[in-house]
């Protein structure tokens, strides 16, 4: 490392400091007016209109694509915006592969905005080479990738399929919210396009939401940065600061929840009540040699299924107290979540029977808090089963 390049977890947590041209404050300013005062008629100036550009926004977009080691960002206002900008560079005959087992609202949106001949889509198996090839054959324009899956945690080789897609002349995209840039960097793994729900573990802490788009590609920045601007789906400057405050905490976090993780997919896997535990970091996983691989860790999101039928599973959302029911993930408390009511209720009863979201599956997103209270808390719902 030296003074002008240090590595990229010391750049988020300098991103903007000491950098307030006005009173030299520590920590950059939030700057919430949508315009800027333009000196006369005929001159430009880098800020003018905030839905264009923004200097909080700007200094959130700079961390994001250190972190991802990009060229450049988009910040929008949900992770469900940052998924419309990205299929707003597809055109009506563009093919998009989809997984079949990706997140019940993009999954949704991808089939409404397919009905209505934005483009063309194919949910394909990303985890069977035969599937690939096959898929492949069909000259997609976008290859979209959500590993590790949600929520039943599949490993998808990102690296195997980027080159493939390169090849195709394919733009490969890649859900990172699961991780985070600290787990994972897809841009180094031959994507072209990576994105985040930044209300995630990014912000990390259940108070705003938000979005990023990150590319390696100066030309699809441009196009990225038009649809932003012309589709209005900016995120807003005091998202923006709050998550650059996450952001500088983003490591210790991560870590810290990873490391609960690793030892609660390890108690419920040695559980009787339990059927099923679904971890990368479990060496029976099926992707674990893959995640391996391609992940700096295996992160803090599982799932489980529990034994017995469907009263079996809301007896034990009942006797918890620690894991809150919730549709959200990735902050510092503990969440517990039913995707076949909840995130991926949307998706029908036909795909999610495809995609293994059973009515028996809880996914978990691990927080921070004290191991043994985790562990005593989940041992007491599965104790109250019986």
């Amino acid at each position: 490392m030296s003074k002008n390049n240090p590595r990229r977890r010391t750049k988020i947590v300098q991103t903007g400091i000491g950098a307030d041209p006005a009173h030299h404050a520590v920590i950059p300013p939030l700057y919430l007016s949508s315009t800027f005062e333009i000196p006369g008629i005929g001159e430009r100036l880098p800020y003018e209109y905030s839905r264009t550009r923004n200097p909080t926004r700007d200094m959130l977009a700079q961390a994001m694509t250190d972190l991802e080691e990009g060229v450049g960002a988009s910040i929008t206002s949900s992770g469900m915006a940052a998924l419309t900008l990205i299929v707003h560079l597809l055109e009506p005959e563009d093919l998009l592969l989809a997984p079949f087992d990706c997140y019940g609202r993009s999954y949704r949106l991808l089939m409404e905005l397919a009905n209505k001949k934005h483009f063309r889509l194919k949910f394909v198996d990303q985890y069977s080479p035969a599937g690939l090839e096959e898929a492949f054959s069909e000259k997609p324009k976008m290859v979209l990738i959500e590993s590790p899956s949600n929520p039943v945690m599949r490993i998808a080789d990102i690296k195997s399929i980027s080159a493939k897609a390169k090849k195709a002349g394919a733009i490969t995209v890649v859900d990172n919210t699961f991780l985070s840039p600290i787990l994972q960097q897809p841009l180094k793994l031959g994507a072209d396009i990576v994105y985040h729900s930044s209300t995630k573990f990014l912000n990390g802490h259940s108070d705003i939401v938000g979005g990023c788009v990150v590319t390696n590609n100066k030309d699809i920045l441009t196009d990225l940065e038009f649809w932003n601007n012309s589709l209005g789906t900016i995120g807003a400057p005091f998202d923006s600061f709050m998550t650059l405050r996450g952001l500088r905490t983003l490591e210790l976090r991560v870590h810290r929840a990873q490391e609960n993780a690793e030892k609660v997919a390890a108690m419920l896997d040695q559980h009787d009540a339990v059927e099923t535990v679904y971890y990368p970091g479990l060496k029976t996983h099926a992707g674990h040699d893959i995640a391996a691989a391609q992940q700096e860790g295996f992160g803090a999101m599982l799932s489980f299924t529990i034994k017995g039928d469907f009263e079996n599973v809301k007896t034990f959302a009942d006797n918890v107290h620690l894991f809150r029911l919730a549709q959200s993930l990735g902050g510092t408390e503990s969440l517990m979540n039913h995707p076949a009511t909840m995130t991926h209720v949307s998706m029908g009863a036909e795909a999610r029977e495809k995609a293994g979201v059973t009515d028996g599956l809880l996914r978990l997103s691990i927080g921070i808090e004290h191991i043994d209270d985790l562990l005593d808390d989940l041992k007491g719902g599965l104790k109250a089963i019986g």
